[in-house]
This record gives structure tokens, C-alpha cells and sequence, in this order.
């Protein structure tokens, strides 16, 4: 059982780690993409990415790396269009809003999937989690959040980003386990379906941000060097996604996701000498307090469950950013047997394969 647990831990860990280091170095890419070069059509190079990392997988399931699991065709179809629509969304909330706004979106999604979360799974959050979970969203609504200019269009934009984000997120995790797959089998079948969603509305969409085609852009070699680097980051980014909400939570993922905007911040500042205040200074640092706090009570309350109580069933916010509970299944885990996965309301029309 202790080997079990280590193996787990430094599983988690490891996760972690990939998502951090992955997504901060896709940012670092994609700003000398977008910035430098001007090639400013983020959901179309997001289906890029998407059909890189399905031919990547296509190229592993051969390799024989991982076994491919088939399971309910309309779970994955649903969950494959909701992830597309859901970036689709983010994008146009960002067109439509400012920036702080924007920001503040982002923000929301945190107690919004707290609140699915109880209402759906019933699943309780301790008065210390919340407070860790409030000082994080003040140290990020700090060190991000400069002008917040409403207008009608955006904010039923960046309502509706919330909400799927926040669903497809927990799909991503009620998935996992309710079919017994690992984050791997998960991506592989849904990405042909968020790859082909972003391909079609993608061209549209950021024609529409932009004034400008994708197709008529000037590809010069520094460009499609980028967008090549891009696609290959972004397997390690797609894969770490689905493999930290799979091992813990999408909560944590999001706390997670902070503080990959922490580090950009901070490389931004040190390496690129972007414009840094007192104000992102200490909203970086009542960020990382949140962060640790978080983490601190998630892994007391973990020590605290009864040690009869299966791992399985500890789920949630007992699981912490690095976790000392264990999995039954290497890449997600599963409900036991004799309790079965409560599944909210909104995907009670899936049944198992």
C-alpha cells in the first residue's frame, strides 16, 4: 500500500509539474507568435493543436504505448463539441471585453465550479478551503485585474465561457472515472471532435476579432516555425490537462492554472522586461499564499479521513496539489463498486457502454 501510495504521489507530482512547465512555455510561444509576428488567430491554431496531439496519440496507440478503450460514442461526441465551444467562447469573450474583464472571467470559474460541484455531486467544501480559494482569487484579481468595462454583448459572452468551461472541465473528471479511462483513451477519441469544432468556426471567428483571413496570412519561415513549436508544446499541454483533472480535481486545476499565470507574470517581467508594478507584486504573492493554503488544508483534511474510507471515494478538494491519497486506476482512478459515481444532472442522459 505505501509503494502504491509513493507511486501515486510522484504520479501527481509529475502531472503537475508537465501541466506547469508545458503550459507556461505554450504562452512564452504563442506571444512571440501573436505579438512579434502578428499571426493573431488563436482558435484556429487551437485546432492545429488539437489535430496534432490526435495524430501524436494515433502515432502512440500503434506504438502500442497505450490501449485504446472505446465507450459511449455520445459521451464523447458531447464532451468533444462542449470543449470546442467553450475555447470558441473564451476567444470571443476576449474579443468582446477588456482585458481586466476578461480576467475577471477567468476568475469566476473557480467558484462557479464550486458551485456545480455542490449542487451536482453534493460534494462539501470546508470553510478553510473556501478562505484558501478566496485569497487566491484576490491575490489574481490583484496582480491581473486593471479596467473592467462592461457592455451587454460580452457579458452574456464570458457568462456563457464560464459556464461550459466550468462543465467541460467536470466532465473531464466525472468521465474519467464513470468509464473507467485513463486521461490518455479520453483525449484520443474527444479530440477529432474539438479539433474538427474549432477547425469550422475557427476561420469565422477570428476573421471576425481580426478583419483579417487565415488563409491569406504571410507565412513567412519564423512563422510556421512557431506554429510548428506550438503544435508540439501543445500535445504536452492537452495531455497534462486531461491528466491532472483525471488524478485530482478541476478545481485544483484551476488553482493550478493561477499559478501558471503567476509564473508568466514573473518570466515576463525577469526575462522579457514587460511592465511590473508594486500592484502584481503583491497580488503575486497573496496569490502563492492562497496557493499554499490550498494545499496545506487539502492534504490535512485527506490525513483526516477515516483510513477504512476507500481512496476512490475520497474525491474533490481532498485531493490537494500534491496528494496523499491513492488511486485505484494509474490514469484517473474509479468509483468502487459498491458506490456508485454520482453523475450531475446535465449528463445523466450518458449511460455506460
Amino acid at each position: 500500500m505505501g509503494v502504491a501510495a509513493e507511486k501515486f504521489q510522484l504520479g501527481t507530482v509529475g502531472a503537475l509539474s508537465l501541466s506547469v512547465v508545458s503550459s507556461v512555455s505554450i504562452v512564452i510561444c504563442n506571444k512571440a507568435l501573436m505579438s512579434s509576428l502578428g499571426f493573431n488567430f488563436a482558435t484556429t491554431l487551437t485546432s492545429w493543436h488539437l489535430l496534432v496531439t490526435f495524430c501524436s496519440l494515433h502515432v502512440a496507440l500503434c506504438m502500442k504505448l497505450f490501449e485504446h478503450k472505446p465507450f459511449d460514442a455520445r459521451t464523447v461526441m458531447g464532451f468533444g463539441v462542449l470543449n470546442g465551444i467553450s475555447i470558441g467562447l473564451l476567444n470571443l469573450s476576449l474579443g468582446f471585453n477588456s482585458v481586466g474583464f476578461y480576467q475577471m472571467t477567468k476568475l469566476a470559474i473557480i467558484p462557479c465550479t464550486v458551485i456545480l460541484e455542490t449542487l451536482f455531486f453534493r460534494k462539501k467544501f470546508s470553510r478553510n478551503i473556501k478562505l484558501s480559494l478566496s485569497v487566491l482569487l484576490v491575490g489574481v484579481g490583484v496582480a491581473t485585474v486593471t479596467d473592467l468595462q462592461l457592455n451587454t454583448v460580452g457579458s452574456v459572452l464570458s457568462l456563457l465561457a464560464i459556464i461550459t468551461t466550468c462543465i467541460a472541465q467536470i466532465m473531464t473528471n466525472t468521465i474519467q472515472k464513470k468509464f473507467k479511462v485513463s486521461s490518455t483513451q479520453l483525449l484520443y477519441q474527444s479530440c477529432p471532435y474539438q479539433a474538427l469544432t474549432l477547425f469550422l468556426i475557427g476561420p469565422f471567428l477570428d476573421g471576425f476579432l481580426t478583419n483579417q483571413n487565415v488563409f491569406a496570412f504571410d507565412y513567412t519561415t519564423q512563422v510556421l516555425f512557431f506554429i510548428v513549436l506550438s503544435c508540439l508544446i501543445s500535445v504536452s499541454v492537452n495531455f497534462s490537462t486531461f491528466l491532472v483533472i483525471g488524478k485530482t480535481s478541476p478545481v485544483t486545476y484551476q488553482v493550478l492554472g493561477h499559478l501558471k499565470t503567476c509564473l508568466v507574470l514573473t518570466f515576463g517581467y525577469v526575462l522579457l522586461h514587460d511592465p511590473f508594478s508594486w500592484r502584481n507584486i503583491l497580488g503575486i504573492l497573496i496569490a502563492v499564499i492562497g496557493m499554499v493554503l490550498y494545499s496545506y488544508f487539502c492534504t490535512r483534511e485527506t490525513q483526516q479521513k477515516p483510513a477504512e474510507v476507500s481512496p476512490q471515494v475520497i474525491q474533490g478538494e481532498s485531493n490537494p496539489l500534491i496528494s496523499d491519497s491513492l488511486s485505484a486506476a494509474e490514469n484517473g482512478g474509479s468509483a468502487p463498486d459498491d458506490e456508485p459515481l454520482k453523475v450531475p444532472m446535465w449528463s445523466s442522459k450518458y449511460s455506460k457502454a
